[in-house]
This record gives structure tokens, C-alpha cells and sequence, in this order.
């Protein structure tokens, strides 16, 4: 099943659940996933899909650290609840040992030596780990690596 329908398939049982969170969360990945299609003038696949929502936890992340320096609690607590709706559509988490492997393997297919190489080691690590890892830490073990 795609992604797309599994979403569907969701939002029709959060409406019989009367689940209002998991309803309003899952219709905004909807309307986003739909935004971009019309932006793009392309039907999205799975893997774009994942890009959406992973875009979307980004976002909620950020706003939590943001809630939580104002003071709002409240605000930080409903912006996680969100994150919990959306992450169940996203692909397991990759572990550190695994992304480990995945960069070594990256930086030996690319034969990168230096910083300059950061680029495509970073462009054969991007469809492998999209939604499955935080590419901004990613990055930075990357760099760690080729800096050695």
C-alpha cells in the first residue's frame, strides 16, 4: 500500500475514532502533500512523500524548542503529540551503528578524500536515509569523517 493511501486509510479511521489530533494532523500532511504536488505540477511518490512529513517533524521540533524558551508548555506538549501522529507514517530510525555504516560505505562508493567530496558523499546518503535519520547530524558526522 502506498503512502498516500495509508494516510487515507488513516484519516478515515481517525474520523470513526472521533481521534480530533490524529484527524487535523493527518489532514494537514494531506494538504501539504497536496500543496507540493500542485507547486511541482507532479504526482509525488512514496519517497517524496517521506521528504513532506519529514519536513513537517523538522518544523514541530523546532517549534518545541521554540514553545519551550517562551514558556508554553501547553504549546510544546500539543506540537509533540503531532510529532507522535506523523512518525508513525515515517520509516523506522536508523541506528547509530547503521548510519555509521551507510556514511564508511558512502565515502568509499564516492572516493571522496577531503571536504570538497562532502557533496556526493552527501547526495548517495540523501535517498538512503530520508526520513530515517536527521540528515543535519548525518551531515556533520560526515564532515567529522572526511576531516580525519
Amino acid at each position: 500500500m502506498s503512502l498516500l493511501a495509508q494516510l487515507k486509510d488513516e484519516m478515515k479511521n481517525a474520523m470513526r475514532a472521533k481521534d480530533k489530533l490524529a484527524l487535523g494532523v493527518i489532514r494537514m500532511a494531506l494538504s501539504a502533500i497536496k500543496q507540493v504536488e500542485i507547486d511541482d505540477k507532479t504526482t509525488l511518490d512514496d519517497n517524496a512523500i517521506i521528504a513532506v512529513l519529514t519536513k513537517m517533524v523538522k518544523q514541530r521540533k523546532d517549534s518545541i524548542t521554540m514553545f519551550k524558551e517562551g514558556g508554553r508548555a501547553e504549546l510544546a506538549e500539543k506540537e509533540a503529540a503531532e510529532i507522535a501522529v506523523l512518525e508513525k507514517f515515517l520509516p523506522q530510525p536508523l541506528t547509530t551503528d547503521e548510519i555509521e555504516a551507510l556514511i564508511k560505505q558512502a565515502i568509499a562508493e564516492s572516493g571522496a578524500a577531503s571536504m570538497a567530496d562532502m557533496g556526493k558523499v552527501m547526495a548517495i546518503l540523501k535517498p538512503k536515509m530520508q526520513g530515517k535519520a536527521d540528515l543535519g547530524k548525518v551531515s556533520a558526522q560526515v564532515r567529522s569523517l572526511l576531516n580525519s
